[in-house]
């Protein structure tokens, strides 16, 4: 399993936006800032995260980004996944295994990706925060 810079960043801006007001519209230039990533290279994050349904957005002159729960209702593998998609660390486990019936090494996989998601999902971005 690898975790690329997009579900890192994601962590980043969901931890960011979770140590703001309580309802406030935060600007991505100033979570750009915070963080200190590219507005422009934010942007898929945030976007990512908003069709997940994870941060809600607002446009305009009081605009920007807010968190849709509580940061203890957010799991770090909703998160991550929501950013990066399947974490599974082998590609077979998501389902595109012509020898998944044969393979002797499948249930080891299964395992793993168990445990990570497991812990992942043990984590919420409350945890993060202390």
């Amino acid at each position: 399993m690898y975790i690329a810079t997009k579900g890192r960043n994601a962590l980043k801006v969901m931890l960011d936006l979770a140590q703001q007001p309580s309802g406030a519209n935060i600007p991505l230039a100033d979570i750009s800032e915070r963080v200190k990533e590219s507005q422009k290279y934010l942007e898929s994050t945030v976007a990512a995260l908003s069709s997940a349904g994870l941060i809600l957005s607002a446009r305009g002159k009081l605009g920007g980004y807010r968190l849709a729960r509580r940061p203890e209702e957010y799991t770090v593998a909703e998160i991550i996944t929501a950013a990066e998609g399947s974490l599974a660390p082998v590609s077979c486990l998501d389902g595109n295994c012509e020898n998944a019936c044969n393979c002797l090494t499948l249930p080891l996989w299964k395992e793993l990706d168990g445990v990570i998601m497991n812990f992942l999902n043990s984590k919420s971005l409350a945890d993060l925060l202390k």
